[in-house]
C-alpha cells in the first residue's frame, strides 16, 4: 500500500534468504507478463535468486487511478521503495524493462545503499512520451476511433493488447510522467549497470550511446529483437543472468 493508499500487487518466487532481484515491468505490461511468462522467473529462481515482481500503479492487478497527479517518476520510485520496505528487503538487484528500466535507474539513484546493481532493458536517452498526443488518445478511447498520430495509436494498440488494461489510467500515466526526469549520464547511478536493447529497436543507438557515457555500465544488443519482444529473448536472459550472478 502506497503512502496515499494505492494498492500495489506483488508476486514472490523462490526462497527467502536467497539474493533478491526485484523486477519492474514496462508500460502497459505487468509483472507476470513481462517476467514470469517470458521465462525470467524460471531462470532466475533456478540460479538461486528470489524474485519479487510488482505491477506498477495503473497496471495489472494494482490500483489504476485516473488522475494525472497520481503518476510521476518520483511516485513510481516511491512505490518501488515501499515494496522493498514491505518485504523488509535491505539490499536487492533490479531488473527493469522500458518504463521499468527508467524507474529502476531513478531508484538506484535514490537508494544507492539498497540497490546493488541493475539490468536496464530497452532504455534510451530522452523522453519518448513528448510526442504522445493525449487529446487524440482520450478521443480515441471515448469514440472508438483511431488516433491520427501514429506513435499515439501505436501506444494505444500496445496497451489494448493485454487483457485487463485500463486505457484511461495508462493515458493518465503518460500525461503525468511526460516531461519528468530522464536518464542523465551526468547524474548516473554508481552501481554496475547492464544496458540491453534489441538489435531491431529504433532506440538501439541511443541506448548504446547512453551506456557508453557511464563508466560502470556495459551494453549488449539483443539479436533479432525489437522493443516489444526483447523481454522474451533467451539471449537477453542469459546476459542478464550472467551479469546478476557476478
Amino acid at each position: 500500500m502506497s503512502a496515499e493508499g494505492v494498492r500495489i500487487a506483488t508476486y514472490e518466487f523462490g526462497e527467502e534468504g536467497q539474493p533478491t532481484v526485484v523486477a519492474v515491468h514496462g508500460f502497459s505490461s505487468s509483472g507476470l507478463s513481462n517476467w514470469q511468462q517470458s521465462g525470467w522467473v524460471r531462470d532466475l529462481t533456478r540460479a538461486g535468486f528470489r524474485v519479487l515482481a510488482l505491477d506498477q500503479r495503473g497496471h495489472g492487478a494494482s490500483d489504476k487511478p485516473h488522475d494525472t497527479a497520481s503518476y510521476s517518476m518520483e511516485i513510481l520510485v516511491a512505490d518501488l521503495l515501499t515494496v522493498l520496505d514491505t518485504y523488509m528487503i535491505d539490499e536487492t538487484a533490479l531488473l527493469g524493462y522500458s518504463l521499468g528500466a527508467r524507474v529502476s535507474w531513478h531508484a538506484a539513484l535514490d537508494a544507492p545503499d539498497r540497490v546493488t546493481r541493475a539490468v536496464l532493458g530497452g532504455i534510451p536517452d530522452g523522453d519518448p512520451l513528448t510526442r504522445f498526443q493525449v487529446d487524440q488518445a482520450r478521443a480515441a478511447i471515448a469514440n472508438g476511433t483511431r488516433a491520427e498520430d501514429p506513435l499515439t495509436q501505436g501506444y494505444l494498440k500496445m496497451a489494448s493488447g493485454l487483457p485487463g488494461n485500463d486505457l484511461g489510467a495508462l493515458v493518465s500515466l503518460v500525461e503525468g510522467m511526460r516531461g519528468g526526469p530522464q536518464p542523465d549520464p551526468g547524474n548516473a547511478p554508481e552501481q554496475p549497470l547492464l544496458f540491453a536493447t534489441g538489435s531491431e529497436d529504433p532506440i538501439l543507438d541511443a541506448s548504446r550511446r547512453l551506456a557508453g557515457l557511464i563508466p560502470n555500465a556495459e551494453f549488449v544488443a539483443i539479436p533479432g529483437r525489437h522493443h516489444l519482444n526483447a523481454p522474451t529473448s533467451s539471449d537477453f536472459r542469459a546476459a542478464g543472468l550472467q551479469f546478476l550472478q557476478r
